[in-house]
């Protein structure tokens, strides 16, 4: 099965990037099941369901969330009846929404996407570790599902890779997000999940983490907010990580970086070839 995760949209131009051309990469590359990062689709904060349903129309299957999931006051109530729209995992009990859930994929396959956030220099969450391994134990791959993917969206790299090692063997992809620059550590681990730390941003990166250059830089020297964040326009590199998996085990057999555009080199995964 051939999987595409691609991390946090940012702004117009990162989800006008992905909405265009998401429908061409499935087809020329007959993917199976896509899940995005959609948490700062929204001028940089949050999703509205337009924005949801748009990315949704342009093929992906699963749109994840994070920190920003409330920055759009509506998302507390339209994520009820937004199936494919999850938040973490580890929100407290009563939060509005699901955090896991079992989807299928174009070609009948069952996938299983999580989306979990850590909990260092985050939000005091309830333990990722503990919450995850439930999510997993309730749903096991090979078993139950035919793929699980795991979004991590964390800050610290140490707590991501943890996750990776706890979960190997267990999942097909456990990637990061959160910080919004790609890493160069996409591998298979031993026990066969594939990992990357941060699948990067789809959006300009001639920015500050997606956002105009000035006020970031601004707030570093002056110590003193002098405007909004505003999310850069120029163009967008779509960036992400690729996974082929084993139809029998739901393990990677292949994995790969993927950036598309804009300003960084561009990559595409051997197996697309």
């Amino acid at each position: 099965m051939k999987l595409l995760f691609l991390g946090d949209l940012v702004g117009r131009t990162g989800r006008t990037a992905v909405i265009d051309q998401l429908p061409g990469l499935i087809e020329d590359h007959q993917l199976d099941f896509v899940v995005v990062n959609g948490e700062n689709s929204a001028s940089g904060f949050g999703i509205t369901e337009q924005i949801l349903q748009d990315v949704l129309d342009a093929g992906a299957d699963v749109v994840t969330l994070g920190n920003h999931s409330w920055d759009q006051r509506d998302t507390l109530v339209y994520i009820e009846r937004q199936d494919r729209l999850l938040r973490p995992v580890n929100y407290p009990k009563g939060t509005p929404g699901r955090g896991a859930h079992l989807f299928t994929a174009r070609n009948g396959a069952q996938v299983m996407v999580a989306n979990v956030m850590g909990r260092v220099y985050m939000d005091p969450l309830d333990d990722p570790f503990a919450v995850i391994d439930r999510v997993v134990n309730d749903c096991p791959l090979g078993q139950v599902a035919d793929a699980i993917i795991i979004d991590m969206h964390a800050e610290a790299t140490s707590e991501k890779q943890a996750m990776g090692h706890f979960l190997d063997g267990r999942v097909s992809l456990v990637v990061g997000t959160h910080t919004h620059v790609p890493t160069a550590d996409h591998q298979i681990l031993t026990h066969g999940t594939a990992y990357m730390s941060d699948a990067g941003m789809c959006g300009d990166y001639d920015s500050v983490l997606g956002m105009e250059k000035d006020e970031p830089v601004n707030r570093f020297l002056r110590k003193i907010p002098g405007g909004r964040f505003t999310p850069a326009g120029g163009d967008a590199t779509i960036c992400g990580v690729a996974v082929e998996t084993d139809d029998r085990t739901g393990l990677a057999l292949k994995v790969a970086p993927v950036r598309i555009g804009g300003r960084l080199d561009p990559v595409l995964p051997p197996f697309w070839s």
